[in-house]
């Protein structure tokens, strides 16, 4: 599926953690396509949303080999993106993760990161994770399935 058809009707698009780890580490097969989703978002055509989870994920690998540049990037890309906002993982969407684990059979993480994006409005979520499809609530969004 071409980017722009996978974005088509997306002007507040959830993220899953991995879609990031390519971005900044610079994935080949991946690196890409997020430059243009993360493009598209500093040019304020889409508003976008993570999960505070996904600060815990993406740093976990800097910080055990004491990466502290490729902990600055992600921070610098998390906490200080135009167009990106970092939710915090309250009462509301902890409770709504509960409601999608128990319907949709997911791990916590998948369910937190899917609350946040449905709790901010987002039409659709990027992962990269197939599972994730089993929701019905947004469109999933699966990197692997997305060209340029």
């Amino acid at each position: 599926m071409k980017l722009d058809d996978a974005l088509v009707n997306v002007v507040r698009l959830g993220f899953d953690t991995a879609p990031f780890i390519y971005f900044i580490e610079r994935h080949p097969k991946y690196v890409d396509v997020m430059r243009e989703v993360i493009r598209r978002i500093d040019s304020g055509a889409i508003a976008s949303y993570g999960s505070a989870l996904t600060l815990t994920e993406v740093l976990t690998k800097p910080k055990r080999v004491g990466d502290a540049k490729l902990e600055s990037e992600y921070r610098d890309l998390l906490l200080h993106s135009r167009g990106f906002t970092l939710l915090p993982i309250g009462a509301v969407i902890a409770e709504q993760a509960a409601d999608l684990r128990a319907r949709y059979t997911l791990k916590t993480p998948d369910a937190l990161q899917i609350a946040a994006a449905l709790s901010a409005g987002c039409e659709a979520i990027m992962t990269n994770d197939t599972d994730l499809r089993r929701v019905n609530e947004l469109r999933v969004l699966v990197l692997d399935e997305i060209e340029l």
